[in-house]
């Protein structure tokens, strides 16, 4: 099978799907996000190495799986994702990386993970969860139960590190996020126009819809309720943000 599907159709995709053309996406995300390499990398050194189960919600093409696995030379990463395009394209490169036997991609919408744990067979006691540009699809409540299933689902002392843009606090900040973007898009000599041509219409698909973004604050207290003794920010760039913490504080 083509290793570089297309959607079925053109302007229909998933949300977190960003491009029509699933070959674009490793690129396109590059030239959308300002930092897109430093923030991943950011999140698999807040997984300790000496991690063995990683579950990872939302896998995309595998670019954060890929970091995982060369961080935790002992970690088996089970990786849900909704898009079937998306896992094909995951699990084409993890093999060609020759982390074939330490990847599972399963079909599967994380939403429906978080309200129906028992359906999936794949266990607890996870030493850590991870996720990178997905969660911002849920709506706030979604969200926090995210955040309740993911804590019940870590050993005792298991981390969750998420990596998302962000709801600016104000309208201010807005306007200074924006203008920070296209400042870096400008000096990495990106015509972020011709980027965002090549970006499908994302529709519905279960718990996801376009971008409903919360701030990080918000969030951060979410964490908390949900169970996580202590939270933390290890990386922002305006808008974004790698964001988590323990569940047991150390």
């Amino acid at each position: 099978m083509d290793a570089t599907p297309y959607a079925s159709d053109m302007q229909q995709i998933f949300p977190g799907e960003v491009f029509a053309n699933t070959a674009d996406f490793d690129t396109g995300i590059r030239q959308l996000l300002p930092r897109y390499d430093e923030m991943l990398e950011v999140i698999s050194r807040c997984v300790p190495s000496s991690c063995d189960r990683i579950l990872e919600l939302g896998c995309g093409t595998g670019e954060l799986s890929l970091k995982i696995l060369q961080r935790c030379p002992d970690a088996q990463v089970i990786a849900l994702d909704y898009s079937p395009r998306m896992l094909q394209f995951a699990e084409s490169k993890i093999a060609a990386a020759g982390y074939q036997n330490r990847w599972s991609g399963i079909e599967a919408d994380f939403g429906d993970w978080a309200n129906n744990p028992e359906k999936f067979a794949i266990g607890r006691e996870f030493a850590a969860c991870v996720s990178s540009l997905a969660i911002h699809h849920l709506q706030d409540e979604m969200k926090f139960h995210l955040f309740q299933q993911i804590a019940v689902s870590l050993s005792s002392h298991g981390c969750f590190w998420n990596a998302d843009p962000t709801l600016p606090e104000s309208p201010v900040l807005v306007e200074v996020y924006q203008a920070a973007r296209e400042e870096w898009a400008t000096q990495q000599r990106i015509n972020l126009g011709e980027v965002r041509d090549k970006k499908g219409t994302s529709v519905t698909q279960g718990y996801s819809s376009q971008d409903q973004l919360a701030t990080l604050n918000t969030q951060l207290q979410m964490l908390t309720k949900a169970g996580f003794e202590t939270v933390a920010v290890p990386w922002k760039y305006y808008g974004l943000a790698v964001f988590g913490g323990w569940l047991r504080g150390f």
